[in-house]
């Protein structure tokens, strides 16, 4: 009997074992995760001519239910490498706020070696780093928040098992001699048709903070530096001339006085306002507006409704999705507080847990 309880005991510790990332042990890695790059995807890089070791920049877009994989070429600029219909995403539009909440991620994140998991139970793993230094500084909380395969969704950003296998290659191989590379997660491709039709969001404000990283990217193809300080993100700050000493960001304090690339602020600022005049435009002609909250959890792009007819693309979600979730007050919409605070108070009610737990995620979480 006592011999029964140990030999239980301890397969439940090995079952709470975290799983083994990559870096993080030098036992051999799974065949599937050191798997090369298929033939074709190959000859694509060398037709952009793209080194296989270069840096990546991935781009997630939810509504359009979109993974673009960005790679640097031989001139170091970033190019469009491929694009990934995702097969799931889950929870509405707008960032994640809390534990359980079923909230994709929306903002800039680092991924470093040791949030690449080759033994997922979802086939492979890319995990954001959520809560990054802007979730921590605004109060936000959550963790297991992957890119993964499996089309299996609860707050993650899900694959298939064979766009997974490329995608952890690539992300694999930029890591090679390099600390991180970029995720850039956004609700929608920000442009000012999509913002002016969710202008009465009260994700708004954050969406046209990360819009400014947007535009650094795409007027530049360069990687944005992404910093925070006072609760927000900065982009490609660097010190004023004739500055003394480094910059020091820290998130939950004052922004030290800090530049930006006067070539790098010129190209994004051309960009912001004439994405600034169509958007006015827009609103002159009473474009019509997307609801506020849908109530609907997350969706597939459609190029997957026939190969998983039982997952649908937007589902109803459970009855908390008839309200709208309250927002954390955001310092750069004004000293009062977010706008959701101000027009529906702060006695909205906590939103329950998601999924039931599945296998290797004891809480329930993605």
């Amino acid at each position: 009997m006592v011999r029964r309880v140990l030999v239980l005991a301890a397969a439940f510790a090995t079952a709470l074992t975290p799983v083994i990332c990559l870096g993080e042990s030098s036992k051999p890695l799974p065949a599937k995760a050191t798997r090369e790059l298929p033939v074709e995807l190959l000859s694509l890089l060398e037709q952009k001519k793209m080194p296989k070791y270069s840096p990546i920049v991935v781009r997630l877009f939810k509504e359009e239910a979109e993974l673009e994989v960005w790679k640097q070429d031989a001139s170091d600029r970033f190019q469009i490498l491929k694009t990934y219909p995702i097969c799931r995403w889950s929870g509405d539009l707008g960032p994640k706020l809390h534990e359980g909440d079923r909230q994709a991620p929306e903002g800039f994140y680092a991924i470093t070696p040791e949030l690449m998991n080759p033994n997922s139970n979802f086939y492979l793993a890319i995990n954001l780093g959520y809560p990054n230094s802007f979730d921590k500084a605004n109060k936000r909380n959550g963790s297991f928040l992957m890119i993964h395969g499996d089309c299996w969704s609860s707050g993650c950003y899900a694959m298939t098992d064979e766009q997974i296998s490329e995608i952890y290659s690539l992300a694999r191989d930029s890591l090679s001699g390099r600390p991180s590379f970029q995720v850039q997660a956004y609700p929608f491709r920000l442009t000012p048709a999509n913002l002016a039709r969710h202008r009465n969001s009260p994700n708004l404000a954050f969406w046209k903070m990360l819009k400014i990283g947007n535009d650094h990217f795409e007027a530049t193809r360069l990687e944005p530096r992404v910093d925070v300080c006072n609760g927000r993100y900065v982009f490609n700050a660097q010190p004023p001339p004739n500055s003394p000493s480094p910059l020091v960001f820290n998130p939950a304090e004052k922004c030290p006085p800090f530049v930006v690339n006067p070539e790098i602020a010129r190209r994004a600022l051309e960009k912001s306002r004439a994405d600034e005049l169509e958007y006015s435009r827009l609103l002159e002609d009473n474009v019509p507006a997307a609801p506020i909250y849908s109530g609907l959890d997350g969706g597939m792009n459609k190029a997957f409704l026939t190969q998983f007819p039982g997952r649908v693309t937007l589902a109803k979600v459970m009855p908390y999705a008839s309200y709208l979730p309250q927002l954390p007050p955001i310092p750069w919409i004004d000293n009062d507080g977010s706008l959701t605070r101000r027009w529906f108070g702060s006695s909205l009610d906590k939103q329950p847990e998601c999924n039931p737990p599945r296998v290797g995620f004891p809480s329930g979480r993605c």
